[in-house]
Formats: C-alpha cells, structure tokens, sequence
C-alpha cells in the first residue's frame, strides 16, 4: 500500500514534534477541538519516572490551570488516562494520544507508522527552510523522511545562509491573513510565523484596506512581551558566540530590551508592508503570558483649503477596527474599549484585542526642504515659488493586547493546521 492510499483511508491524525510551550498548548488545542480524532506527539527522550508524569505535565500548567477546568470549567472531571505505560498509550478527553521517547532526529521520528500527514513542529530548534532531510544534526525536513507530508513550523523560519533564498515549497501563513494562499500541490513547508507578528498581521490588515489610513509613510512597533524559555531564570554566563547577553539575565527581576523579526516576516505575510519603512523591536517584562503591541503609524493626509477633507482622528481608527470586528464571523480581532489589562486576555480566542480607549492620533505638518529631494532639478527648484513645503500627516498610535501562548498564538496556528490538512484531501 502506498503512503498516499495509507493517509487517504486513515483518519485525520495529527503529529506534535515537542512538548515545550507551544507543544503542549497545541495538543491542549487540539483535544478540547476534536478535529484530528488521534495524535502523535513525539518528545525524543523519557520524561520522570514514567508515563504518569508526561500525564501530570500535559495535565498541568502554571499559566492556564487544569486541562480539564480550562476546557470545560470549575466543576470539570480530569480527562487524562493512562492506557498503556510501555507504548506510550494516553487516552485524553476520548482521544487517543501517543507519545514517543525515542527519537530526536526528525528524520528518525516514524510519522508514516502513525498514518501522520500533517506535523506541527514546536521545538524551535529547526528553523532553517534550506536544509537537507537526511542531516545528521536535525533539520525541519527530516520530518519527509518518516512520512509526513506537510510540516507547518511554530516559529519563523531562519535561513543560516544568507546566500540562499526561500525555497519555492516554503511559505510563511498566518490564519485569517493570508492562509488562503495554501497551494497543496506546492507547498510542503510552512511557517507560522511568531505570536507577535501574528497579532501585528491582524493590526495591520484593517488599515491597509482602508482608504483613508493605506497610505503609510513610516510604522514602527514595540511588544511589550512576556517573558520565554530562551531566558533565564537566574543570571548566567553566556554561551560562547552569544550575542544578547541580555537574555542571560534573570527574567525574575529585569525589564530585558530585545529585537524581534517581526516586521520582516510579516512582510512575508503581507507584501505591502516591505514598502513601508518598518522598525520593530521587543521588551520583556517577568510577566508569564499576555503581550501588548505599541503601533506606531505615520500616515499621509489630506488637509483642503478652510476644511478638513480626509482628518484622520481616533475615531476613525477605532471605527475602522469596530467595523472589522463586527464583519468577521470568526472574531478573529476583537475591539474593545473596556478599560483592560494585560491578564484580561490571558486565554481568549483572539488574535489581538485593540484597546480602543487608548489610542490616539495627531495633526501635524512636516516641514520638507525641497532641495533635500532627491531628483528635483536646480532649475526647478529656482523657478518654485516655495523652497519648503508643509506635508499634512497624522501620527498614529495604536494599542493591541494578544495573549502569546495560547490565545492569540496557538490558537492560529491550530487553525491554520486545521485548513492545512482539509487542503490536503
């Protein structure tokens, strides 16, 4: 029997590489959705004394609570059972979940074994699109090598040398902006991006479809980020060849600046944004989850004669994001303008939650010297009347809170695993 006859005649069955942070919430994901009626979650080595402490684990989490008492409330029962400790057998909320302990290297994990089509790879460890399968380190498309079909990566991809370009079977996805794009019978490889440009994707989409805000001069963006595994809990001495030392300070006590790549990937997810003058940069604060987006927007305006012709203010922001929130069926942003905190989105279904109370735009003229403009020539410059002109523009600042594990993020991604896999049909 072949592989392609093997996937058509199974059911939907879901393979996890890793069971860190975003591993684990994509199995809590997929158990409380019930599309994939089994999954395989490969770890790669024993955890404790044995199948009931990979159970407690998945069981337990010091962010969202019980398993049981995040999917179904309160008065829950537990859902987690043990069926067979050698094989690695759990039954969880009536799904049947594997979890193998022996390999590490991708290609070594038997995803065809399983009837696996579609991996969620979450490590973080293999990010390189450009890689070949069979290497002996690991690489994200040794997942091929045990069947699998398509791998969506919980990170965005790294191209260690910078000499090469993406391969034309790699894209990068994030649902809700561009997942549409999925090409089954040419993509294999997909990345899904990072929480922060997930959440700055949906940010962005509302007003680049909007006429009065799509003509963007200059953007730059500040998360004010939870913290992550990559640090530490207590001050360390880096690795040798580290370059943020920052990160090897201790996350109990600082506020830690740090970069992001997410106005490069999410001018992979939206072309439009590479025209933009786009900086971005992260802050991370010893919060556990929850995430806030600082957006910051110039914009080019119309001012006419004795009238405001095209005045951008925030209620035209707001109102742009409200009438997105209210056309989308799948509430995929949400609009607010209850006076929230960072915790009020711990968990919630939402790629981000614009605080409409506090955003805010200004008017103002940029005084542009003509002779500063590149291609003007003199003699124009000589018979214009004016040698500096008034530009009207609107600065915007706009606030977007997404929670970076599991509500924004690998809520997303588990959609886009989802549509990923009905494609594949």
């Amino acid at each position: 029997m072949s592989k392609v006859d093997l996937f058509a005649e199974k059911k939907p069955i879901l393979g996890i590489n890793g069971l860190g942070r975003i591993g684990k919430l994509t199995l809590w994901h997929h158990i409380g959705r019930k599309y994939f009626e089994e999954i395989v979650v490969n770890h790669g080595r024993d955890i404790g004394p044995g199948l009931d402490a990979v159970a407690q684990m998945i069981e337990k989490d010091s962010t969202y609570g019980l398993i049981h008492t995040f999917l179904y409330g309160i008065n829950a029962k537990p859902i987690i059972k043990i069926i067979d400790e050698k094989q690695g057998k759990l039954l969880i909320n009536g799904i049947p979940v594997t979890i193998l302990r022996k390999a590490r290297n991708p290609k070594d994990i038997p995803w065809h074994d399983y009837g696996v089509a579609v991996v969620a790879e979450c490590t973080g460890k293999f990010r390189d699109p450009t890689s070949e399968p069979n290497d002996e380190k690991g690489t994200i498309r040794g997942h091929y090598l045990g069947g699998a079909k398509v791998v969506i990566n919980s990170s965005a991809f790294r191209i260690k040398n910078k000499a090469l370009s993406m391969p034309e079977d790699a894209v990068t996805l994030i649902y809700g902006i561009n997942h549409q794009t999925f090409d089954p019978k040419k993509h294999t490889l997909i990345s899904a991006a990072s929480c922060t440009t997930t959440a700055l994707a949906h940010m962005i989409k509302p007003l680049l479809e909007n006429e009065k805000t799509n003509s963007m001069l200059t953007a730059s963006m500040s998360t004010i980020h939870s913290v992550t595994n990559s640090q530490k809990v207590l001050d360390s001495v880096p690795k040798a060849g580290e370059g943020d030392l920052r990160k090897s300070r201790s996350i109990l006590d600082n506020i830690i600046l740090t970069s992001t790549n997410a106005a490069e990937a999410l001018a992979q997810v939206i072309p439009e944004v590479g025209k933009i003058g786009f900086m971005a940069d992260s802050v991370r604060i010893p919060t556990k989850t929850e995430s806030l987006i600082i957006l910051n927007i110039t914009l080019q305006n119309r001012i006419g004669e004795g009238e405001k012709i095209n005045l951008i203010d925030a209620k035209t922001i707001n109102k742009i994001y409200k009438t997105a929130y209210e056309s989308d069926p799948e509430r995929l942003l949400v609009y607010s303008e209850e006076q929230n905190v960072s915790s009020d989105v711990s968990g919630i279904n939402a790629s981000v939650v614009i605080e409409g109370q506090f955003n805010h735009v200004r008017i103002a003229f940029l005084n542009v010297d003509l002779s500063h403009i590149p291609g003007l020539s003199p003699d124009f410059l000589q018979s214009f009347p004016l040698k500096k002109m008034g530009v009207p523009v609107a600065h915007v600042k706009i606030f977007g809170w997404y929670d970076n594990e599991y509500g924004s993020y690998t809520n997303r991604m588990g959609d886009l695993t989802v549509y990923t896999h009905k494609a594949l049909k």
